[in-house]
């Protein structure tokens, strides 16, 4: 288990702590199972089931067979399921009872038993066959929910809701209850106005999401092999199709595909390269994920993101004989495509390259040519570049080659050399490095001694081990580079306000073999069952106890706490194994030992395993809640190490493929966040008043004056020289503390700024009261008057005045008229006179000219 695969755990624990109500909304669980009615008020007839179309006969059972069971003979005091070893319940009547001892007559065979009172299990009535909603059951016990689930399964009918779960059996074929007429038929709909399916509780999301303003989430667990991922698909598919109205414009993303497109498309290159066959599920997702799929204030699509947790890297170097390697590896080398079989130096025999081939090289339910087209299509549709294309392919070309690279023993030396360079130039080739660079750097690589570095030799075993490492390094490290990538596109600049999340996480396993890989997917499984049960009926009791409901408490955590702090507390598998790890003499005895002697007989959850003729080796059990799992520890020291060759990533860095240096940055160096250290290191807050403002004052002085002016214990802390030493425990409580004074200061801050806002608006408010008074004053001494007799002759007044005002305005008008009328005829009068007298002066003029002309001449 490297860091990577630390990290991974950890990152995926902070989701589960994240996933909370108060933080996600509601939350929607779809809980899957592996397979071989509702009250009559919520009943559809068959009419209205025909907007399902082909659909209806694989959602609910048509009204005739409901009519008929209802009246079907049925005597609740005998009819009964009996405990079975063999079959787990069978049904039956009971002939008679003798203390606590019942005698049952079993249906199916006649056979007479006599069994504990405890074995015997009530039975329905006929009406509450095949119900939807087996919360709604007279009896509510194991062997009721058992054969409503077969028998509805046995219709095909593999939906059912369980109170706020949608329980589905895998039918582990194609039904047609996915099309587009049953996505428009549950559309808006109700969850009691429609049959069980996944677009209902998907459709209840999305309609949550829209009218609480919330995020949503929608978790989807069970089994290995019990069809998560198809029902993450079909979750996708559904938002992906609803948040577009009919006849609206998709919209598109950075390049080819509408974002809609794009989000479906993801699909079949996650699955591609995280997707494998293993003992139990052909299309087995070994990652887990969670998709966030973004919407804006109307429901309409925004972006999408997806976190993925835990790829199961040791299949890409290891597989079991009845499994087989990812599906990637197996596409490309079906030659359906020449073109990336010349590309990547590789061959269509999947035989040539025994890393990949130590199990089954052909699946039966998948047609990898079919699935190759899917994928390369994918990459088109993600918008990967045509070199970002040629160089995934050249990469896990690369990775196929590491394993056939071979090496030797030198003469009378324990050095290893290489066996022939042929595959290691293959290897070179694709990645963009030089091949004689890359074998020295595996057989002789320089580390670190000090502050200096030494070439150091290596033994065939140890280049041997250090090879397939840096295959599975370069596996993950393209995987998870092709997530960033794809969140990179389905990134849009639409306005982003809520998400729904769809948890698809690794389902619980049981392998006749289980290493390492199904701890960490087990103790996963176990963390997000326990918060789960937290979420879904903790919560639940407390709103009993709120309502003051006589219950009696029940802690459904705790039945999963002794698993998990086995593997991840102090001291636990997971603590014990990164300790032997740094033991060189460590080994897989020491490591079992430790165990044995830490925690057999000591926790309940850990036990010795029970051999059996025909079993596989295994070297400790663990009672986990779906079952006890044995596990063989065989390389998990190896494992935890994974080892990755230096000189060899160094080469990486200077690849000419401008892939491997994004795969493999430089390593980050000692980096402080300057202003996170100053607000981690920021109590003043706490006492301000003991470090004046302004005076210069020593740090550690600083620090003793305020730890000492506040109310905590003295004695859980001491000074040294440079740092304050903290008791476990203390430096949490300064953070409640800080927190505490810093919510009040703000609190003090909002209560200011109110008080300021407050005072402006009631000037305000006096302002429009004064008004208020002045209209009311005016409204009542009108009403006062409003029927005084002078009030009634004023009236009437009134408008004589306004007639009286009207002729004295005419009047002055007739005034203005006449006085107006005088000046025009006296300015007329004016202006004939100064025309006449022009005339005489030009009369004269010309005179004068002629004058002036003749004494000239």
């Amino acid at each position: 288990m490297t860091e990577e695969d630390k990290k991974n755990i950890t990152r995926l624990q902070d989701l589960v702590d994240k996933l909370q109500l108060k933080k996600l909304g509601t939350l929607h669980h779809l809980s899957t199972a592996k397979g071989e009615q509702k009250t009559t008020a919520t009943m559809s007839t068959d009419a209205e089931m025909q907007i399902y179309g082909k659909a209806a006969v694989y959602l609910r059972k048509p009204e005739k067979e409901r009519i008929e069971a209802q009246s079907a003979p049925f005597d609740a005091k005998s009819a009964c399921y009996v405990a079975d070893v063999k079959e787990l319940y069978l049904k039956a009547k009971i002939i008679k009872k003798d203390g606590n001892k019942v005698t049952v007559t079993v249906l199916d065979t006649q056979e007479e038993r006599t069994v504990k009172e405890e074995d015997v299990c009530p039975m329905n009535p006929p009406k509450y066959d095949k119900i939807e909603d087996m919360a709604m059951m007279t009896h509510l016990n194991e062997a009721s929910v058992l054969y409503n689930l077969k028998e509805r399964y046995a219709a095909w009918m593999i939906y059912t809701y369980s109170g706020l779960f949608c329980a589905t059996v895998n039918p582990y074929k194609w039904l047609p209850v996915y099309d587009m007429e049953v996505v428009n038929a549950y559309r808006g709909k109700k969850r009691m106005e429609a049959p069980p399916h996944i677009f209902s509780v998907s459709d209840n999301a999305f309609q949550f999401m829209l009218c609480d303003r919330e995020n949503q989430s929608v978790l989807i667990t069970g089994e290995s092999g019990a069809g998560k991922t198809v029902n993450t698909k079909r979750v996708i598919q559904y938002f992906a199709t609803i948040s577009v109205g009919g006849g609206e414009k998709k919209q598109s993303s950075k390049i080819q595909g509408s974002l809609e497109d794009q989000i479906i498309a993801a699909n079949p290159l996650l699955e591609a390269y995280g997707n494998a066959k293993t003992v139990r599920n052909d299309n087995s997702s070994r990652f887990g994920k969670f998709i966030r799929i973004h919407f804006g204030t109307t429901g309409k699509l925004a972006s999408a993101d997806i976190e993925t947790y835990l790829l199961e890297k040791s299949r890409v170097t290891y597989q079991l004989e009845q499994e087989r390697g990812y599906h990637i590896f197996f596409q490309m080398m079906t030659n359906h495509k020449p073109e990336i079989i010349e590309m990547c130096l590789i061959t269509s025999n999947p035989y040539d390259f025994p890393m990949c081939s130590m199990g089954q090289i052909t699946v039966a339910s998948i047609d990898d040519k079919e699935e190759l087209d899917a994928t390369d299509n994918a990459i088109d549709i993600l918008g990967f570049t045509a070199e970002d294309k040629v160089s995934i392919y050249k990469t896990t070309g690369a990775v196929l080659h590491h394993g056939n690279m071979k090496f030797k023993q030198k003469q009378r030396e324990e050095q290893a050399e290489p066996d022939g360079t042929e595959d290691a130039d293959k290897v070179a080739y694709l990645l963009g490095l030089n091949s004689a660079e890359m074998l020295k750097a595996l057989c002789y690589p320089r580390v670190k001694v000090g502050n200096e570095f030494v070439t150091k030799g290596q033994t065939v075993p140890q280049v041997m081990n250090s090879v397939p490492a840096l295959a599975k390094s370069i596996y993950e490290r393209m995987f998870l580079w092709m997530v960033i990538r794809i969140n990179q596109m389905l990134d849009t600049k639409q306005q982003r306000n809520y998400f729904i999340g769809v948890l698809d996480i690794a389902g619980f396993e049981i392998f006749d073999f289980n290493t390492l890989e199904q701890l960490c997917i087990n103790f996963t499984n176990e963390k997000l069952q326990q918060f789960f049960n937290h979420t879904m009926f903790v919560l639940e009791q407390e709103e009993y106890k709120k309502e003051g409901i006589v219950w009696e408490f029940i802690d459904f955590g705790m039945d999963l706490a002794a698993c998990i702090e086995l593997i991840e507390k102090p001291m636990g598998i997971f603590a014990i194994l990164e300790e032997e790890c740094m033991f060189p003499k460590a080994s897989d005895t020491t490591f079992k030992n430790k165990l044995y002697d830490q925690h057999l007989g000591k926790n309940k959850a850990f036990e010795k395993p029970k051999p059996a003729k025909g079993k596989a080796e295994a070297h400790f059990s663990l009672v986990h809640y779906a079952g006890t799992v044995d596990y063989n520890i065989t390389g998990w020291l190896d494992k935890n190490k994974d080892p990755l060759n230096e000189s060899v990533i160094q080469l990486y860095q200077k690849s000419s493929v401008k892939l491997m240096p994004v795969l493999y940055p430089p390593a980050v160096e000692g980096l402080m966040e300057n202003f996170l250290v100053i607000h981690q290191l920021r109590y003043k807050v706490l006492n301000a008043s003991v470090i004046p403002d302004g005076q210069f004052i020593d740090n550690k002085k600083a620090s003793e004056k305020l730890l000492g002016s506040i109310d905590v214990n003295h004695d859980e802390y001491k000074f040294g020289h440079t740092k304050v030493f903290f008791k476990a425990g203390l430096l949490g409580v300064l953070e409640e503390m800080r927190d505490e004074k810093l919510a009040s200061l703000v609190t003090m801050t909002q209560a200011l700024c109110r008080g300021y806002l407050m005072r402006r608006e009631f000037v305000k408010m006096m302002e429009r009261r004064e008004a208020v008074y002045t209209i009311q004053y005016n409204i009542r001494s009108f009403m006062n008057v409003k029927h005084w007799p002078w009030m009634k002759v004023y009236y009437k007044i009134k408008p004589l005045l306004k007639s009286a005002e009207t002729e004295k305005e005419l009047a002055n008008m007739k005034e203005n008229y006449e006085k107006m009328t005088t000046d025009l005829a006296a300015a007329l009068a004016k202006k004939k006179e100064l025309e006449e007298k022009m005339v005489s002066l030009l009369q004269e003029k010309n005179d004068l000219q002629l004058q002036v002309s003749s004494v000239r001449k």
